[in-house]
């Protein structure tokens, strides 16, 4: 899914409140402390995020605090999205960074230019933009954050000679930008490489030609979505298709690709389905049931909209599904690794 810009990404104020949630279980007496590394990655379990409410209007502090209400439990990554010339993060999700009583990590999706073809990017043609970007980050948040760059790039390439919008352009742009905000005093960006999660575009020529290196790379995700096909949370991270008999699943990909750097799922979300309105909560249960079966994903942030571009995606939208949701939410193994306060 292809999401321009999340409707609640750069609202600034609010006057909501937090409301109570549920705290992280508490580690057992004589039991090993659970660590988080310099890249973020828990040594437990893994961190559970969400991108909220997104498409509603609302700020971002009211979209966080009403989803976090909603499933009764806290997020540890909250998902925001920001594109061409925003600095972020803003003073609203600094504000939710930092709470003290339940401090969060951000990941930021940021799409530096809908008007500059990747080569061009590449070039340098938006650096006094980086440029900007890495002063406001380097005065207002030292804090470690995940950054992801103009995600699932797959449908936006242009194979053609010349478009400036190749898979090798994206990974020069990729770098580019790592590498200026790197040389400009950025180094608390946590760095993910996402693709979309579809069998479709990794079955093409040019798939391979996106990845921008591992110096620059350090997680890699993807974005996938229970359609049709998909039955349980193994469909999800392990899509295939029978016209690809080739392509093995994007997490056993990643597995032999990037066997040594930890996956988020940095989207991923279930749609209704009219003629089965069980199918949520089912789906959310298989989740609950079968993801020790990955231990390299470490991070899964879900993508609750009403009405997202498929369809809609809210997790309570059957009060089944919300249970079955809340149940998910407080999984200790989402609640193993407390998030590093600032």
């Amino acid at each position: 899914m292809v999401v321009l810009l999340a409707g609640c990404s750069s609202a600034e104020g609010s006057d909501v409140r937090p409301v109570p949630v549920q705290a992280p279980v508490a580690k057992q007496a004589g039991a090993p402390a659970c660590t988080v590394t310099t890249k973020l990655i828990p040594s437990c379990g893994a961190w559970w995020g969400m991108a909220p409410e997104v498409f509603t209007g609302g700020s971002v502090e009211q979209a966080l605090h009403g989803a976090e209400s909603r499933m009764g439990a806290p997020v540890d990554v909250l998902h925001v999205y920001h594109r061409g010339s925003e600095l972020f993060p803003t003073g609203a999700e600094v504000r939710l960074a930092r709470d003290p009583a339940r401090p969060r990590l951000l990941m930021v999706n940021w799409k530096p230019s809908l008007d500059r073809t990747w080569a061009e990017i590449a070039q340098g043609a938006l650096d006094a933009r980086i440029d900007r970007l890495a002063e406001h980050l380097r005065r207002t948040f030292p804090e470690r954050f995940f950054l992801t760059l103009h995600h699932e790039p797959e449908n936006d390439v242009d194979p053609s000679s010349g478009s400036g919008m190749g898979a090798t352009d994206y990974a020069a742009m990729f770098r580019h930008v790592v590498l200026r905000l790197r040389e400009k005093g950025v180094r608390n960006a946590v760095v993910v490489m996402t693709y979309m999660g579809a069998p479709n575009w990794a079955a093409t020529s040019w798939f391979e030609d996106l990845y921008p290196g591992d110096d620059v790379v350090d997680w890699v995700a993807m974005d996938p979505y229970a359609d049709d096909r998909v039955h349980d949370f193994d469909g999800l991270v392990n899509k295939t298709r029978k016209e690809y008999p080739g392509w093995p699943g994007f997490y056993r990909w990643m597995q032999a690709r990037f066997p040594g750097k930890p996956v988020m799922v940095a989207e991923w979300g279930v749609f209704e389905r009219p003629k089965d309105r069980a199918f949520k909560r089912r789906f959310f249960e298989s989740v609950r049931g079968q993801i020790r079966r990955y231990p390299q994903i470490k991070a899964l942030l879900y993508f609750d909209s009403p009405q997202a571009p498929r369809g809609d995606t809210s997790f309570d939208s059957d009060p089944g599904a919300g249970r079955a949701f809340s149940e998910l939410a407080r999984d200790r193994y989402f609640r193993s690794t407390p998030v590093p306060r600032p």
